[in-house]
């Protein structure tokens, strides 16, 4: 493995205790009935998203790290596609989160599209290594 994909990988490994960090504030939201998570269920399914999309993701980068190193691909190439496919666990959880902060949020904000940019981030990154690994 290459020392920038080691040295992401150690990032992204780290960030995996803020997934679980997330994964236990939203049980302490369900257990003790917290107003403006149970009672709001556009909060609710945002969140909830935010949460399984970080750590999908996280593995997801984690894995195509190792392609990426092994794609025949320049430098540049390299970095490019490393920096899209980790963009995506930061973008999409951030643009599900931020979209409805306030408990009386019932309709997310502009900040969902965070959520689109992640996405399309994690598109060019994955062709680009899929066509790459062709």
């Amino acid at each position: 493995m290459s020392p920038a994909s080691m040295s992401t990988a150690g990032v992204l490994l780290v960030t995996v205790t803020g997934v679980g960090f997330g994964g236990l504030t939203l049980l302490n939201a369900i257990l003790r009935k917290v107003p403006g998570y149970l009672d709001n269920p556009v909060r609710r399914g945002l969140w909830r998203a935010g949460h399984a999309h970080a750590g999908v993701l996280v593995l997801f980068s984690l894995v195509a790290l190792l392609y990426i190193d092994q794609a025949d691909l320049s430098d540049g190439m390299r970095s490019l596609t490393r920096t899209l496919i980790v963009a995506a666990p930061i973008l999409m959880p951030l643009g599900f989160f931020l979209s409805v902060v306030r408990p009386s949020d019932t309709k997310p904000n502009r900040l969902i599209l965070l959520t689109v940019l992640g996405g399309v981030c994690l598109a060019a990154g994955t062709m680009i290594l899929g066509i790459s690994l062709l």
